[in-house]
């Protein structure tokens, strides 16, 4: 099946995938950060083709981000599946919060609401049952800790066991396994930047005493040319047939030098042997550049797909389909998307190069207008938008500290068709060629595409702003009541 792989198997912003297998079936869920709602979770029968089936913290009462930062909230599940029931435990790193659990029959949900772990310290939480029953859960750093995962209570203290390789930075993302006759301790070193690798150790039990790989690191591309760099936060599965697999994050970075990802982290997969008792990742590398099939959503349910994504919260107040049936309708909070609770909605951009569209109307009905339209979005000090008014259309950019109308065109009242275009490079003029070109528009009845402004992609990317995410691509209010007839995203 390696030969059939058109990796990244999901593209654009899915970080820190965990995996486990019940029957013919696969499940993955990964990171959200400061996104409402939490932890996307896919179903496979291949592990090739994933649809998404839902999202694990989907109600306030479970994901509470007030007050995160950007690239700040829902850090690495871990997703397992033990007694008749789907377990998550993930960590929130907003402000209080901490490190919690939640369980399922159905991991399309509903989930339970979170038990909270105070004892369990750290980031990146693993599960992994001993034949005694016994559940471990080990964190980065690396420690573990006995865990009761019905009341969240821990047993005894945390103790420290392998932590990589000697003087590599941020061992992270720990998974324990039982395999055959040994104990193995998967784990993420280098950070998760260019030097990120996936190291391996084995031991008697779960506390060890382990013996490092004598090939580790198992995975890296570091100090290589490959289009896939900083992989590694890895997971393993037994396929069904007794193969075994590898999901793990990796980036595809564009341009010239140093590079820029602007997709963020992605899932890729990677077939794994074993060979002394120890495994052994297969090559694998991107294929080429997808055209995206069309995605059109026209807003006609009354809740949201499960791919929508909101900052940090999601206020009944702030959005309806049901007012115009078959509009989305946005009520701004915010005066624009530098504020951390704006009024926007938006979808993961999955490919390099990629079209949207939207049929915006910022008239409220009373004669009083709104402002919005769509916005790429990286963080609040890297996005670029454009937005319509009454009267007028306008393209804004905020790169860190600075902020600036770069276009602006006068247009007729009434709804108007807002375009967006990301445009990968792929041929590299000089070192200094960014990643893509956005192109900002406004299209006619008749389809044609009136450009108002063009923008350098590498301010959106990870390299420019930072943090862990990727971009996201989506509508937005900024003043008022603004409505949307339809999404498209394609090629």
């Amino acid at each position: 099946m390696s030969d059939m792989i058109t990796n990244p198997v999901l593209p654009g912003f899915h970080p820190d995938p965990s995996i486990c297998r019940v029957g013919e079936d696969y499940y993955l869920a990964c990171s959200s950060f400061e996104y409402f709602p939490g932890v996307p979770i896919f179903h496979s029968t291949d592990l090739l083709t994933w649809t998404q089936i839902g999202n694990v913290l989907d109600r306030p009462s479970q994901l509470r981000l007030a007050g995160a930062a950007s690239s700040g909230g829902i850090y690495a599940p871990t997703l397992r599946y033990h007694g008749g029931r789907f377990h998550l435990i993930v960590t929130n790193a907003s402000s209080g919060q901490g490190n919690l659990l939640v369980t399922a029959t159905d991991p399309a949900g509903p989930w339970s609401e979170p038990v909270m772990l105070p004892g369990v310290p750290g980031i990146d939480p693993d599960l992994a049952w001993d034949e005694d029953g016994t559940c471990w859960c080990t964190v980065a750093g690396v420690s573990q800790i006995r865990l009761d995962t019905t009341t969240g209570e821990t047993l005894g203290e945390p103790v420290r066991t392998w932590s990589g390789t000697p003087g590599a930075k941020a061992p992270e993302a720990p998974h324990l396994y039982r395999i055959g006759e040994y104990w193995y301790l998967l784990i993420a070193e280098g950070g998760t930047e260019r030097g990120h690798g996936v190291s391996i150790a084995r031991g008697p039990s779960p506390t060890g005493p382990f013996e490092a790989c004598p090939a580790n690191p198992i995975l890296t591309h570091r100090s290589t040319d490959d289009p896939v760099q900083n992989t590694g936060h890895a997971d393993l599965v037994q396929a069904a047939d007794g193969a075994w697999w590898m999901v793990l994050l990796g980036v595809r970075p564009g341009g010239g030098t140093p590079g820029w990802h602007v997709l963020g982290r992605e899932t890729f997969l990677a077939p794994v042997s074993w060979v002394d008792g120890w495994p052994v990742v297969g090559e694998f590398t991107s294929g080429p550049a997808v055209a995206p099939a069309p995605v059109r959503d026209d807003f006609d349910d009354r809740e949201l797909a499960p791919q929508w994504l909101s900052v940090r919260q999601r206020l009944d107040e702030d959005w309806t389909t049901g007012e115009r049936p078959g509009w989305l309708t946005l009520r701004a909070r915010g005066a624009s998307l530098d504020e951390p609770d704006v009024v926007f909605l938006g979808r993961r951009q999955q490919h390099p190069s990629c079209r949207i569209r939207t049929l915006a109307d910022a008239g409220d009905g009373d004669g009083v207008g709104g402002v919005g339209g769509l916005a790429v979005r990286l963080d609040e000090r890297h996005h670029y938008e454009i937005e319509a008014s009454a009267g007028q259309v306008r393209v804004l950019a905020r790169i860190g500290p600075l902020r600036t109308v770069v276009a602006a065109e006068a247009v007729a009242g009434g709804p108007v068709v807002l375009g967006i275009d990301a445009v990968a490079h792929t041929e590299i003029q000089d070192p200094r060629t960014g990643p893509d070109t956005i192109v900002f528009g406004i299209e006619g009845p008749d389809g044609d595409f009136t450009v108002l402004a063009e923008l350098e992609g590498r301010y959106l990317s990870t390299e420019v702003a930072g943090g862990f995410t990727g971009r996201v691509i989506g509508v937005y209010a900024a003043s008022g009541v603004v409505r949307f007839d339809y999404f498209d995203y394609f090629d």
